[in-house]
């Protein structure tokens, strides 16, 4: 939305209803960009509790659906619940270790799901009681903070993006061959956006990403590299229905380890919002958190109901609204509901399937830098006179890079411990706000004293004043 539109329609650009057409394009180009992320949590569980095919087929499908399902409370909302940003939902990759103990510690199979479901529903429901408590804490969240966490966040990613270009099996082991093709699939991607984005204006630049994937795929396809042939093998028509895989059991020290994961998703998904609210221009106050953070509740509970797994916002897509600049939150709303489809219509669900790897990391790539440029862009508001601040932040990311390029050292550690070390966005997020307790400790409480919701621009004076 131009900045012309919206001074006269009275609109935030977050709220403009785009033609229809405009909202499929944007909305598929932002389901592209997640459905690599969004499918792999399924297929990594799936894989360490050894469930046969037909099993993974209805996780991925579920999880396809409750993401549409979750991606519209957030977006659209409801009431006190969902924060109205064009935020997209998935499973959160926290979760993964802990839910793999969880239902390998029942023998896997599906009363391991089982016992994973009613671990996560549980979850679900003590993030829900907790929002509300958890969004006070945003007083403590300065940008030295914020922007900590989000550039963690863009960073962190980064090899993720790598791992796809270069074919790789995980971003945690080192690719030792590399693919010629592979490398080429995903530059020839990365240049086909740039070039868009130089060379064209208007609705054409805004959907660079979804052409430099249809290109990348294309050309693959060409030089028989992308395999279309499950689309015609896949089902039809698949339904999910609650409990699909029978009634979940609750065992107290699963219960206590989802919440551990939920209590660190929440971290990252004031991040996230955050990133957001910089990028769409728009202050986050702690209601705006709460609400987030109910929507993520609710989700993972439908998460647990549905056969799916607890629910978090994405920095994937975050890096796409930058991209893009298309702030409409109602491109969100579509891209749930092809996502939906997606879950019920498996042949869809195959047909984005088949997109190279290379291809997305080459799109992924540009995306999680953009998140790290939020980052960088909110952290230029931060008096670094303050040598305090140099250490939150240094710090920070230092731990955050440690973590994330060396990802077994969390295999040395107990399994509480390891949902923190196994992960940089974690690790560099809980040392960011850890530090700015100890180092800004008296700064903090002064501010937590006397402002909640004030607009975050005020705050910003208020301590550079203060030096």
């Amino acid at each position: 939305m131009t900045a012309e539109n919206a001074a006269m329609t009275g609109l935030h650009p977050v709220d403009e209803k785009l033609p229809v057409w405009r909202l499929g394009a944007y909305g598929l180009q932002h389901v592209l960009a997640f459905y690599s992320a969004a499918v792999i949590v399924p297929i990594l569980v799936a894989g360490a509790l050894h469930l046969p095919r037909e099993t993974l087929i209805h996780l991925i499908d579920a999880d396809l659906f409750t993401c549409g399902i979750a991606s519209l409370l957030q977006a659209v909302g409801f009431g006190p619940v969902g924060v109205r940003l064009p935020l997209l939902q998935g499973v959160t990759f926290t979760a993964v270790g802990p839910m793999i103990a969880i239902g390998s510690a029942v023998g896997g199979g599906t009363p391991g799901l089982l016992s994973i479901y009613g671990s996560v529903i549980v979850a679900g429901f003590v993030t829900l009681l907790m929002a509300r408590h958890f969004a006070g804490l945003v007083r403590f969240f300065p940008p030295v903070v914020t922007g900590s966490i989000i550039l963690i966040i863009g960073l962190a990613l980064l090899p993720v993006a790598a791992n796809d270009i270069v074919s790789g099996a995980s971003p945690s082991v080192m690719q030792d061959h590399v693919p010629l093709r592979s490398i080429w699939y995903g530059l020839g991607t990365l240049a086909s956006i740039l070039v868009i984005q130089r060379l064209f204006r208007g609705f054409i630049a805004t959907i660079a990403v979804l052409i430099g994937l249809v290109l990348g795929t294309v050309v693959a396809w060409i030089l028989g590299d992308a395999n279309f042939g499950e689309v015609s093998s896949a089902p039809l028509l698949s339904i999910t229905h609650p409990f699909y895989f029978g009634m979940p059991t609750f065992h107290p020290v699963s219960i206590l380890s989802m919440v551990i994961v939920m209590t660190i998703s929440m971290i990252e998904t004031i991040g996230n919002v955050y990133a957001t609210g910089e990028i769409v221009d728009k202050p986050i106050t702690s209601e705006d958190i709460a609400r987030t953070l109910r929507a993520d509740g609710i989700a993972t509970m439908l998460g647990g109901v549905l056969n799916s797994f607890p629910y978090t916002c994405f920095a994937e897509n975050v890096g796409l609204v930058r991209m893009t600049a298309v702030k409409s939150r109602w491109v969100v709303a579509a891209a749930a509901v092809i996502m939906m489809l997606l879950g019920c219509l498996p042949r869809l669900g195959a047909l984005v399937a088949a997109v190279p790897l290379p291809v997305l990391g080459g799109a992924a790539l540009a995306m999680f830098a953009t998140v790290a440029v939020v980052g960088v862009q909110t952290l230029s508001r931060v008096d670094f006179n303050r040598q305090s601040n140099v250490i939150i932040v240094g710090t920070s990311i230092g731990l955050s890079m440690l973590a994330t390029a060396q990802p077994h050292i969390s295999d040395t550690f107990p399994m509480w411990a390891k949902i923190v070390f196994g992960s940089g966005i974690t690790l560099g997020s809980l040392s960011a706000i850890s530090l700015h307790l100890i180092f800004n400790v008296k700064r903090t409480i002064h501010e937590a004293t006397h402002a909640t919701d004030v607009p975050r621009e005020a705050l910003i004076d208020e301590r550079i004043r203060e030096g």
